[in-house]
């Protein structure tokens, strides 16, 4: 039986995608706020992902860009530290790679290899440690410091599609396709999975962030093991489902993206969105199985 067939089975179609089409909707949603002025002429939203203004007077900066530049030795505007700490509020109330699965327009790209890996069945592939993603964040850091530029932004392909979409998409389409062909050949969810920086970065603001996925049904699991296929951070899932070492129901991982996938997939409604509070042991508890699944390793 194919992956989320049993969800779709007991909740029908639309119950086993509403999350995925929520996250498309703002993906696109957002996009399509950013264009509507260079395409109508309709300024709702005006720059990019790094620096914003909406409505002409609320400023929106990307921390890690921000980051970036004051380690090249330049003090950003004051407009643009406001503009950070509102984003910086915003993920810390609902997890900070909820930028990735809400608001990155590579998660579009990166969800059709998956989609598409799965439809060909292709298996396997590199292995490469999770953790390599920090050691990454922390050479673009580097490189901003000892170049005085933002030397990464200029092939980081979160911020060239963005900017290829919106201003024309260049030599952007060699990035993108790049990691399209990545993710669909070399390894399953490897660039936001394993090697992004953004993603890195987010985590460590979702440390501490308020909604979180919780496993409040967790004791009706039936080890069907469909959230863990189709999580593109699966390693956050087993303590909470399982109650690892006594682990409570809430998935407090950093690199957890609030995505929705395994609410979608599960056919017991296991998961659903909650806080970071509701991690209470109780009648959702459920002693931790000998079998690891492979996928979480």
């Amino acid at each position: 039986m194919s992956v989320g067939a049993e969800a779709v089975a007991a909740k029908g179609w639309l119950g086993a995608h509403k999350w995925l089409l929520a996250r498309r909707v703002s993906q696109l949603g957002i996009l399509a706020l950013f264009l509507l002025g260079p395409l109508a002429g309709v300024w709702i939203v005006k720059g990019n992902l790094t620096f914003s203004y909406t409505l002409d007077f609320l400023p929106l900066t990307d921390p890690y860009i921000l980051l970036q530049t004051l380690l090249t030795g330049h003090l950003p505007e004051t407009k643009a530290i406001v503009g950070v700490f509102i984003v910086l509020v915003l993920y810390a109330l609902v997890g900070g790679r909820v930028f990735c699965s809400w608001v990155c327009p590579v998660n579009m790209v990166t969800d059709a290899a998956a989609w598409l890996r799965e439809r060909l069945g292709i298996k396997g592939g590199a292995h490469v440690s999770r953790e390599t993603r920090y050691w990454i964040l922390a050479m673009t850091l580097i490189l901003a410091l000892a170049t005085g530029t933002l030397a990464w932004e200029l092939v980081n392909p979160v911020s060239m599609f963005h900017r290829g979409i919106i201003f024309g998409i260049g030599a952007a389409w060699a990035i993108i396709l790049a990691v399209f062909l990545f993710d669909l050949f070399v390894m399953k969810d490897g660039w936001c999975g394993h090697l992004c920086p953004v993603g890195a970065f987010y985590s460590l603001i979702g440390k501490v962030s308020l909604l979180r996925t919780v496993a409040v049904e967790r004791a009706a699991c039936n080890d069907c093991l469909d959230c863990f296929v189709v999580c593109p951070e699966p390693q956050v899932i087993r303590p909470a489902l399982k109650g690892v070492d006594g682990a409570g129901p809430v998935i407090l991982a950093a690199n957890c993206t609030n995505c929705g996938r395994c609410i979608d997939v599960c056919s017991k409604d296991v998961f659903a969105f909650g806080s970071r509070f509701g991690n209470r042991t109780g009648r959702h508890s459920s002693p931790a199985k000998s079998i690891t699944p492979a996928t979480c390793k």
